[in-house]
């Protein structure tokens, strides 16, 4: 929903009605994860996608007519073998879309959600999908750390559904749970879709310099929360960092040790050093490598990575500790400019974040998308989600 989120507003506030479609499951290979959305405006605008294009005009169709009469509905979406024709996905993949109608009166917390979003607080939404009374359907409950609002129905099912979307949500997962229709543990009937907006990832970037404007610029497209820290204020400026969301003067290895003394460092935390300078740059992977988090890379050459090391093992740092760090950082694209750089840097995340070999798919068998959830971040099916979240 975050890609969405500010077309949907726009429309809530204005009074209006939305034929919001979501990717509540998928099967095989599909093309977008759990919580990929679309919105369907009042005039006949679209933003978001569900599906890459292969069934965008069907769920269209849907979301306009299920904004006109209000009742929700789940399709499921799939290879047709028997009509070549038909509406489906030519990857192969299965995917189960809810299509709802939202508006202020329908959804009357969104505004609180939004602001929730926006202050970077966790929150889960579970909406009933599936159940055998009609007038269930697309009920909803808002679930935050400390707060729920809102009922799915009964009280039983409201508590059943809330403890688990707390499990969820801690995790940064978004998945369909099944229960009985009242809200029973072993039972089934009713299906309900979390779909969990935890904070976006940190990406932190020490040093900065040309490489560290390109590497923000990818940072914030994949959804991070990008911050640039450099000791120079000359250098660490909003004008040359104008898409990371926070530019800060400090020493690189001052700055981490506080945030993580704060708390705000987890392991979904990515962390780049760029600075090229082994009196920023080691004192900072010292720091770096002793926490629990998603990536540790260092830029340099050969010869600067190796000097790097011996620096790093003479204060104290072990080999476990060392292993972690992605130095020369990036993968082998041959890239040449900051830009090219940025994106080497970038794909070198995404392969880690997900076990990814990094190598060309026409030389690589077997299936495109992994089964598995993220290494080195914790396993999740949501894209809040990541980054990589929608």
């Amino acid at each position: 929903m975050r890609d969405v989120l500010a077309d949907l507003m726009s429309i809530w506030h204005a009074g209006g009605t939305a034929g919001v479609a979501t990717v509540v499951r998928t099967f095989h290979s599909a093309p977008r994860s759990p919580g990929a959305a679309m919105v369907v405006a009042p005039d006949g605008s679209v933003s978001g996608s569900i599906s890459g294009g292969c069934i965008e005009g069907a769920v269209y169709e849907l979301a306009a007519e299920t904004a006109r009469s209000g009742t929700p509905r789940l399709e499921r979406y799939g290879i047709s073998d028997d009509d070549a024709f038909a509406v489906g996905l030519t990857c192969g993949g299965v995917i189960d879309v809810f299509i709802e109608a939202i508006s202020e009166e329908a959804f009357p917390e969104l505004g609180a959600v939004a602001d929730d979003l926006d202050a970077h607080r966790p929150v889960a939404i579970a909406t009933v999908i599936a159940h055998p009374d009609p007038a269930r359907l697309g009920r909803r409950l808002v679930v935050r750390p400390d707060a729920v609002s809102g009922s799915l129905g009964t009280a039983r099912a409201d508590a059943a559904v809330t403890d688990d979307a707390r499990g969820l949500l801690a995790t940064g997962r978004s998945e369909v749970l099944r229960y009985g229709p009242d809200g029973q543990r072993l039972g089934e009937g009713m299906d309900v879709f979390v779909a969990s907006h935890a904070p976006r990832p940190r990406m932190l970037v020490f040093g900065a310099i040309d490489f560290a404007a390109a590497l923000a610029r990818q940072g914030s497209l994949l959804g991070y929360r990008v911050t640039v820290c450099d000791a120079r204020p000359v250098f660490a400026t909003r004008a040359r960092f104008p898409t990371a969301d926070e530019v800060v003067v400090d020493w690189p290895n001052r700055y981490l040790a506080a945030q993580a003394q704060a708390g705000a460092i987890d392991r979904h935390t990515v962390i780049c050093v760029l600075t090229h300078d082994p009196k920023f740059d080691v004192p900072v992977l010292e720091v770096a490598l002793r926490l629990d988090v998603g990536y540790v890379g260092a830029m340099g050459s050969r010869r600067t990575h190796d000097d790097r090391m011996v620096r790093l093992r003479e204060a104290g740092l072990t080999d476990a500790e060392l292993s972690r760090l992605a130095s020369p950082i990036g993968l082998d694209l041959g890239a040449r400019t900051p830009e090219e750089t940025a994106v080497s840097i970038a794909a070198d995340i995404i392969a880690r974040r997900w076990g990814g070999g990094g190598g060309r798919l026409v030389d690589i068998g077997g299936r495109i998308h992994h089964d598995s959830g993220p290494t080195g971040n914790p396993a999740t099916s949501s894209a809040l989600t990541f980054p990589l979240y929608p």
